[in-house]
């Protein structure tokens, strides 16, 4: 066990699958920094291995919210405050790692595409340790968030997927009529998009 991992994730929203991942990452250290990332629009960035991820529309809380969702959701699971940091993570901008991060911990993370394996090789790149938990293809990802987000604007039951504090936080702060105002623009190429 190591004193101290690094997880990441965007979090848009904390879905069971995300829990999973953190306590996995938790299981093989004492202290975890759980670093959201697109923290903000000026610190994120576009990267062709994974271009929607930069997406505004794909990016719907705020930071504030995604480190309230995810403490809510971590000290639920019986994570303690002593045992956890939540910080924001510039995953695109490595030369800012060190102004957020500890970099002499493990960075924990998952591969399932383009993304997973473009991230190992940034993080290694710039010499940090490293170790993956997992392996999958695409196809065995899991939840997605986004798909998530969906199903809270179309109504579909959603809740199953979340942990009881994310369906909370979600309630709780009227971000499921947010995300039903987001999504009301028509698709392109939607007909009653005007074009």
């Amino acid at each position: 066990m190591v004193e101290m991992g690094v997880i990441h994730g965007r979090f848009q929203v904390f879905h069971n699958d995300h829990l999973k991942y953190v306590l996995a990452g938790k299981s093989r250290c004492r202290h975890m920094v759980v670093g959201i990332t697109n923290p903000d629009p000026m610190l994120t960035r576009a990267d062709p291995a994974d271009p929607l991820r930069s997406d505004p529309a794909s990016n719907p809380l705020t930071y504030f919210e995604r480190y309230t969702m995810t403490r809510a959701v971590l000290l639920e699971a019986g994570l303690s405050h002593a045992e956890l940091s939540i910080v924001p993570f510039p995953i695109n901008l490595p030369e800012l790692y060190q102004y957020y991060l500890p970099l002499d911990a493990t960075f924990f993370l998952t591969i399932y595409d383009a993304w997973g394996r473009r991230k190992l090789e940034q993080f290694q790149a710039v010499g940090l340790k490293t170790e993956v938990l997992w392996t999958k293809s695409p196809e065995e990802k899991g939840l997605r968030a986004a798909d998530i987000r969906k199903r809270i604007v179309l109504g579909e039951p959603w809740e199953h997927m979340v942990p009881p504090a994310t369906v909370s936080f979600i309630k709780n702060r009227g971000i499921a009529e947010r995300f039903r105002r987001l999504y009301e623009m028509p698709l392109p190429g939607d007909p009653s998009d005007g074009s």
